[in-house]
């Protein structure tokens, strides 16, 4: 599974341009990531209808497992101990998911994209643990 990077402020201005809406799928693609890092079947679609049916109360609960898999992705990629999921949890609360969001992506771009993606880099070369 390749980990996409994305820019952030790209995402921001789109998101404010359109009046929130990409901001629905920037959340669809970072909870897919997040899954698929962690070797999980993606619920991304699901978490993503249940926040808008909730009318945003599961939103609020998917930052918060969104940096629940986040500490697990570093954990299991060898990236050390990271879990920001109340500070994901707060901003989300008080109305600034959009920082919530920026911070997320941030850490998917910088370390987690490059040690997902090298290890999947590193199976194609060597598909077999043969050396």
């Amino acid at each position: 599974m390749y980990m996409e990077k994305r820019s952030i402020a790209s995402c921001i201005i789109l998101s404010i341009l359109t009046c929130g809406i990409y901001s629905f799928y920037w959340d669809y693609k970072m909870w897919d990531s997040l899954y698929r890092a962690n070797g999980m079947m993606s619920k991304a679609g699901t978490d993503l209808i249940l926040s808008l049916v909730t009318c945003g109360i599961y939103y609020i609960y998917m930052h918060y497992k969104a940096g629940k898999l986040e500490a697990e992705a570093y954990r299991r990629h060898g990236l050390g101990q990271k879990d920001e999921s109340v500070v994901y949890l707060v901003l989300t609360i008080f109305g600034l998911g959009i920082i919530s969001q920026a911070l997320l992506q941030s850490s998917i771009n910088s370390p987690l994209a490059d040690a997902v993606n090298s290890n999947l880099h590193n199976q194609h070369q060597n598909p077999h643990g043969q050396f």
